[in-house]
């Protein structure tokens, strides 16, 4: 009886170590799946991430921005040699040699000069004259957009503002051929406490360069007053001579004419043109600061000089 207890014994251990066998087979195969799947999923992820091959492409190329066109000119004549002699012994008679330059920090993008005459007859009264080129060049940039898109919104601005002007009587603009890629005259009548004043103002532009001309006329002290066919004929002459100084500064082939367009510009020009010089008013024109802010990052900008 002792003896079949021991067995009965041997036979529930051999029993219990059985069991735990087959649970520990059982556990086996999960470990391997479990394991084949973890390496699996590491593959793949592996590969979707791979951005090494010759067709990947980097966010950086993704958003590369476009190229913007060089500006034609990239310099200004000098503001007060643009004009021939001749034209200025016929447009200012009395003050040919007279031309005062305005101040500007960067010469290469902005620029002006006036010229003052009075012809005094005595008794029978005088005749005043005053003129002033202004020169603006507006840079390319990748934020502003290309400078002759930025001159042409300039020069609209520049001859909205002409036609503008309070006061302002008998007012007529007309289109002038052979100036650049476009130009507008506008001219009209100013009374002022000196006299009648007959005023010009002639804008042009040439690429990325707008060219504005200011002249005006009066007979003072009982003198008859100048014609306004007169000094709009002599205006657009001295613009065109302008605008030609601005692509022979540049050398030859630097030139050719843009389409007009209204660009973009976020710049803002500084002033608008001179509404009329007067005697009293002259030596500060000549003195007035060709102000305006740059067109680009690379200080390209606005300047029209300050008139009276």
């Amino acid at each position: 009886m002792h003896q079949a207890a021991q067995r009965e014994h041997s036979d529930q251990q051999r029993a219990k170590r059985l069991s735990r066998l087959l649970v520990c087979a059982a556990a086996v195969p999960v470990m391997l799946i479990a394991a084949g799947c973890s390496s699996d999923s590491g593959s793949d992820d592996g590969a979707g991430k791979d951005t090494t091959g010759p067709g990947a492409t980097t966010s950086a190329d993704a958003t590369a921005a476009p190229t913007v066109r060089a500006a034609a000119y990239q310099k200004l004549p000098e503001p007060c040699a643009v004009l021939s002699k001749k034209t200025l012994t016929e447009l200012v008679p009395k003050g040919a040699k007279s031309g005062k330059e305005g101040t500007s920090s960067d010469t290469a993008s902005r620029g002006s000069c006036s010229w003052t005459s009075l012809d005094n007859n005595g008794v029978k009264g005088s005749q005043f004259r005053w003129l002033n080129v202004s020169l603006l060049r507006f840079d390319s940039s990748q934020t502003q957009g290309e400078g002759d898109k930025l001159a042409a919104a300039y020069y609209a601005k520049q001859v909205r503002e002409a036609q503008s002007v309070t006061g302002a009587k008998n007012a007529k603009s007309e289109p002038v051929a052979g100036a650049g890629a476009e130009a507008t005259a506008v001219r009209y009548d100013l009374k002022k406490k000196e006299g009648a004043f007959k005023q010009q103002t002639v804008v042009a532009r040439v690429e990325n360069v707008v060219v504005t001309i200011d002249y005006n006329g009066a007979g003072l002290a009982g003198e008859k007053a100048p014609s306004a066919d007169t000094l709009t004929k002599a205006a657009e002459k001295a613009v065109k001579e302008a605008v030609a100084a601005v692509t022979s500064a540049n050398g030859t082939g630097a030139g050719g004419s843009s389409g007009s367009g209204s660009g973009g510009a976020s710049s803002t020009p500084s002033k608008s043109p001179s509404k009329s010089a007067s005697p009293s008013a002259s030596k500060s024109a000549a003195k007035s600061d060709a102000k305006a802010p740059a067109a680009t990052a690379s200080s390209s900008a606005s300047a029209a000089a300050d008139k009276s």
